[in-house]
């Protein structure tokens, strides 16, 4: 049980995971850093709002009324946008790059073409011809 264990903690999949999660939640914090930084108060100025989480729309009279904080999911999407095109730009465009360039430098490399192995008759044909040669030679030195 404990080598399986072993086994698939060191397959490169699990450690290369490993440093993906590590560096996406560093990540996160920047996005989010940027996001509650810079975007929302701009998009607080033309909501009205002192904060883009505080925007929303009372759904009631009174100080307990229910509020529907649209703020809070126009935070959210916009935090999951900058997270998809950095991901998208920093690492699917690059990657596709590299793909295409290797598939490219493949197509261009001289194909060599391998000669098809003998087929049995052949090498047949060959061990006779060689034990013929090997006969006649024999026999022409026991002639002389």
């Amino acid at each position: 049980m404990l080598k399986g264990f072993k086994d698939f903690i060191l397959r490169g999949n699990v450690i290369e995971l490993a440093v993906a999660v590590v560096i996406g939640a560093s990540f996160t914090a920047i996005v989010t850093a940027i996001v509650s930084g810079v975007i929302n108060p701009v998009i607080a100025l033309a909501f009205q709002a002192d904060d883009l989480a505080a925007a929303g729309q009372a759904l009631g009279e009174g100080a307990d009324a229910p509020v529907l904080a649209y703020g809070l999911v126009l935070s959210a999407v916009i935090q999951f946008i900058l997270v998809a095109a950095v991901v998208y730009f920093a690492l699917i465009v690059p990657m596709n790059y590299l793909k295409k360039a290797q598939f490219r430098k493949k197509a261009e490399a001289p194909t060599v073409v391998e000669p098809a192995p003998p087929t049995d008759t052949e090498l047949l044909v060959e061990i006779r011809d060689l034990l013929q040669a090997q006969h006649n030679a024999r026999y022409k030195a026991d002639n002389e």
